[in-house]
């Protein structure tokens, strides 16, 4: 099976968009306006596990706009996994009063329009939205994707010499940028710390501005 990048995907989907009235997902979104997104889910098994709560902020240059924000707790079909409760600790009486995940994907892709997604380990979370989307829209999200884990890796890790440890931890990456931990693993709180670490690394990256390392790194090249 040929697997295309997202970028031709995009181009391909343009032409192929079941319901026109979701065109809008092709145009460019406001400027220096992207999404943060984080979801929660009854497992990690794309194929077979739900989403259970999806919360996304938008991001205006470096203002997190947390009035605008989109919240919403699905009403899954799969049972929950009892790992998955350990982490976001919602049982399935919390969310059997939930809404259908169809309406949640239309409102969702009303708030992002053509907004890029920001996330931390987003593939994850695209991958279920994806899954979520194709039966409505035929299509998988065309948005650009901006990976955080990534951005820290450039800051942090970028002129790394071989062997260095490496840690992408989301508790490192905010402790290091100086971000205040909210109770994690609810999806509005992740999605506004995802937002605050983005906002830091984007204006790190535009001062050239590189973590300083620690006594015993090298300093590499």
């Amino acid at each position: 099976m040929l697997l295309l990048p997202r970028r031709l995907k995009r181009w391909f989907h343009r032409f192929t968009l079941a319901d026109q009235s979701y065109r809008f997902l092709f145009e460019p979104g406001p400027e220096d306006e992207v999404v943060a997104v984080d979801c929660e889910t009854t497992g990690l098994d794309v194929s077979k596990d739900d989403i259970i709560t999806i919360a996304a902020v938008k991001v205006r240059g470096n203002r997190i706009l947390t009035s605008e924000k989109f919240v919403a707790v699905a009403r899954p079909e799969a049972k929950m996994n009892a790992e998955a409760i350990k982490v976001h600790r919602l049982l399935e009486s919390d969310v059997e009063g939930g809404e259908r995940i169809r309406q949640i994907m239309r409102d969702f892709l009303h708030f992002v329009g053509g907004r890029p997604l920001v996330g931390y380990y987003l593939e994850f979370d695209v991958a279920m939205i994806d899954k979520n989307v194709l039966p409505l829209i035929q299509i998988e999200l065309p948005n650009r994707m901006i990976e955080v884990s990534e951005m820290y890796y450039e800051r942090r890790y970028g002129n790394a010499q071989p062997g260095e440890q490496i840690d992408l931890s989301f508790v490192r990456m905010l402790h290091e940028l100086g971000i205040p931990m909210l109770d994690q693993h609810d999806a509005l709180n992740d999605a506004i710390m995802t937002a605050e670490a983005y906002v830091a690394l984007k204006d790190m990256k535009e001062r050239g501005v590189r973590f300083a390392r620690r006594r015993g790194e090298s300093s590499g090249a």
